[in-house]
């Protein structure tokens, strides 16, 4: 049976969580839970790690272990890793909002604004947060 047609069912049920290898967890454990309204949900001092959640997706927060100055920037033409991750919104007006405090913030590059995700009715934008990672945010249509 070729796997491309397979019928079965998916074997998993969604993300559990995803983790983030960042450069500076403060910085970005802050940005979550000041800029988005995430809660932090759990840590592990000595690893170090920080647990943050905003009720449905869970992010696990590393802390690179090696100098600053030897952190590499994450390109996607030349990388294999996280090329980014999407969070959903409530709709189009919270995407819009979200948008400009964002696009106020010192510690977020945006990539482009909300804008239509192709010829669909989803809107959607990218940008930068602290510790070098792509979020994208997405608003279905209502």
């Amino acid at each position: 049976m070729d796997v491309m047609t397979a019928s079965a069912a998916p074997r998993t049920l969604g993300i559990h969580h995803t983790g983030l290898t960042v450069p500076d967890i403060a910085a970005t454990r802050a940005f979550f839970v000041d800029a988005l309204g995430f809660s932090q949900v759990g840590e592990v001092p000595d690893y170090p790690a920080v647990f943050v959640s905003d009720g449905t997706v869970m992010l696990t927060l590393w802390q690179v272990q090696v100098e600053a100055e030897a952190v590499v920037d994450f390109d996607r033409r030349s990388n294999v890793g996280l090329h980014h991750f999407a969070l959903r919104v409530a709709n189009e007006a919270a995407l819009a909002e979200l948008a400009r405090e964002l696009g106020a913030r010192d510690d977020v590059s945006i990539e482009f604004e909300p804008e239509a995700l192709g010829g669909t009715p989803i809107r959607h934008m990218m940008c930068t947060i602290p510790g070098g990672v792509r979020m994208e945010l997405i608003a279905l249509p209502e």
